[in-house]
């Protein structure tokens, strides 16, 4: 007997060491700079490091990055610059959709590089370089088949622009001024931004301007704000505010400010974080210098960086104030997560805006609601107490108070994180009624069972779509991937700025929104406040604004993912903003910066 269980341990433990084997010989792809040049994940630790660039053995292909000069290749193979760009474009959306985020094979050859070390790659048993050849998109070992040039005919066909993200103007393929742009990006020409201009160079007569007008005005910009009732929704469009500014100009920041000028008893305000935002804090002093009690809690990073610096200009403004990581050092890893303000006991601030620059000037998607309501403003009174307190997380009690407000044109229900654990108690009831279509605009999800009701709605033929933020998308939480595999459309936002919006619209009845992202850290940990609103008008304003998102994110961005910070993300590589949290801005990110010199 001891010799079977020996033996079937040994067994279960060579098993297991095989397994371990197969699996760590594996590496994802994290990133396709271009078909022949990738970021490979050699060491496991899901962030791409600097000797972590992989160049194909044997591979030629040509790619729409402009940072990488294709004439000697055009020129060897007797292709126009212009062409050899545009099927450039259709290999690296082949190439991205093929391996981005896939598990590799790799055989290191001799050769290397300063910039990258060679290698064979496989995926799927298959020798990429020479499955890139087959299909006509790339020349391995100086051969090409026949498929090439039927390519290479499909992409002359194609209408395609040079989009310089820093300076907002658009090129043809074969201008110099484009192709010399440090800052730009290969785009189809219906999907220039609205704003863009023509590079007076290149464009005398304006031919492209005409095409992109006309197309583009096939989705106009909706209403970005609606009231109805006692509350006023406001909407920040990604794709317009490509870089953050401080001069609150805006629809959104100068009703923040009007509210704040009108205070004249008190200011209770409960944020994340507070970012760099002087108009609005010389307000908040103006209103403390005339008499009005400034009361304040907020979150605490334990980050190595704080992404809110200038928190502590407000906490010096206060009468009093809390935060939760100095009340209970056991709720370290927990977030006081909410963004709201009440305003003299009757107005109520909130939505899923940070109150920092990239919050404020439009730059990221959020939503704002102000509310004017005596109740409302006493509910969210209640639950700043509890935390002024020192009751955070866990530790407050759930209100007594009544959570749902018949306003006669909208109905409104209010809940708090993480007492209520409105996700499991309201938010899969609402999807599970669901009979038209649940539109999730949505900074992540992760949520399992959130997302397995999304999924049971898409099964029984409501209509699912989600536009979720590039930042998360690759993370291995993130449900991008069930969610896609269950044949729901999911598109990740090729912006600068963050999808930032913890939303849900359903059936032109429902609006959900608040302060809290769909995920287990939102509902059972983080305090959190969410709204669930029963109004039509705002229900149609908030899919109107989705279905032009919609249109504005290319269709393959529904079936591959993008990085926050590189050449694909509009604006990106010129706003001074750390997109993807890595330390590195703009020019310094591998996405921007990187030179395929060889």
């Amino acid at each position: 007997m001891k010799k079977i269980t020996l033996f079937f341990i040994l067994a279960t433990l060579f098993v297991f060491v095989c397994f371990r084997v197969i699996s760590d010989s594996k590496k994802m792809v994290m990133n396709v700079l271009q078909p022949d040049l990738l970021q490979i994940d050699l060491n496991n630790n899901r962030v791409i490091d600097d000797n972590e660039t992989v160049c194909v053995a044997g591979l030629e292909a040509f790619t729409s990055n402009l940072l990488l000069s294709q004439e000697l290749l055009a020129n060897k193979y007797n292709i126009k610059l212009e062409d050899a760009i545009k099927l450039g474009f259709i290999t690296d959306n082949y190439v991205e959709s093929l391996l981005q985020n896939q598990m590799v094979k790799l055989k290191f050859t001799k050769k290397h590089t300063p910039y990258c070390r060679y290698a064979e790659i496989f995926y799927n048993g298959e020798n990429y370089a020479q499955k890139l050849a087959d299909v006509g998109l790339g020349i391995y070992n100086s051969r090409k088949s026949q498929k090439f040039y039927q390519n290479l005919e499909r992409a002359q066909k194609l209408k395609l622009s040079i989009l310089n993200h820093r300076s907002n103007k658009y090129h043809n393929l074969s201008c110099e001024y484009g192709l010399l742009s440090h800052d730009a990006v290969v785009i189809y020409t219906k999907d220039l931004p609205k704003n863009s201009k023509p590079c007076k160079f290149c464009h005398l007569s304006f031919p492209q301007r005409e095409s992109a007008k006309s197309k583009i005005s096939n989705i106009p910009p909706p209403p970005m704000e609606v009231t109805s009732g006692n509350i006023k929704f406001f909407l920040t469009d990604i794709t317009v505010k490509l870089k953050p500014d401080k001069k609150c100009d805006n629809n959104v920041c100068k009703s923040i400010l009007n509210e704040i000028n009108q205070a004249q008893h008190s200011l209770d305000i409960a944020v994340y974080g507070w970012g760099s935002a002087p108009v609005i804090e010389k307000a908040i002093k103006n209103a403390v210098n005339r008499g009005v009690k400034l009361r304040l809690v907020f979150d605490t990073s334990d980050r190595k960086e704080d992404y809110y610096p200038n928190t502590q200009n407000l906490v010096d403004l206060a009468e009093i104030s809390s935060s939760d990581k100095s009340v209970k050092s056991a709720h370290t890893n927990y977030l006081m997560h909410n963004k709201f303000i009440i305003i003299d006991n009757k107005t109520v601030l909130t939505g899923s805006m940070n109150y920092s620059s990239t919050g404020l000037s439009g730059f990221n998607a959020n939503n704002l609601l102000i509310i004017k309501s005596d109740d409302i403003a006493r509910l969210y009174t209640e639950e700043f107490e509890q935390m002024l307190s020192g009751k955070f997380h866990n530790d407050k009690a759930i209100s007594l108070q009544n959570r749902t407000f018949d306003y006669g044109t909208n109905k409104v229900s209010i809940f708090f994180s993480p007492q209520d654990r409105v996700i499991s108690n309201q938010l899969i009831t609402l999807v599970n009624s669901s009979k038209k279509y649940v539109y999730v605009p949505s900074f992540l999800v992760t949520h399992e069972e959130l997302t397995n009701a999304l999924i049971r709605a898409r099964k029984r033929g409501v209509i699912v779509k989600l536009i979720l933020d590039a930042t998360n998308a690759n993370s291995k939480r993130s449900a991008i991937k069930k969610l896609r595999n269950s044949g729901i459309s999911v598109k990740v936002e090729n912006y600068a700025g963050k999808m930032h919006s913890k939303s849900i619209i359903i059936d032109d009845k429902y609006v959900v929104t608040g302060s809290m992202n769909f995920s287990n850290s939102g509902e059972m940990k983080n305090d959190e406040n969410i709204l669930i609103i029963d109004d039509p008008k705002f229900a149609i304003f908030y899919r109107n604004f989705f279905d032009y998102l919609w249109k504005k994110i290319p269709e393959k961005y529904s079936k591959q993912n993008v990085r926050s910070e590189g050449r694909n993300s509009i604006g990106s590589c010129s706003d001074g903003i750390d997109n993807n949290f890595d330390g590195k801005i703009d020019s310094e990110d591998e996405g921007c910066k990187f030179s395929a010199k060889r």
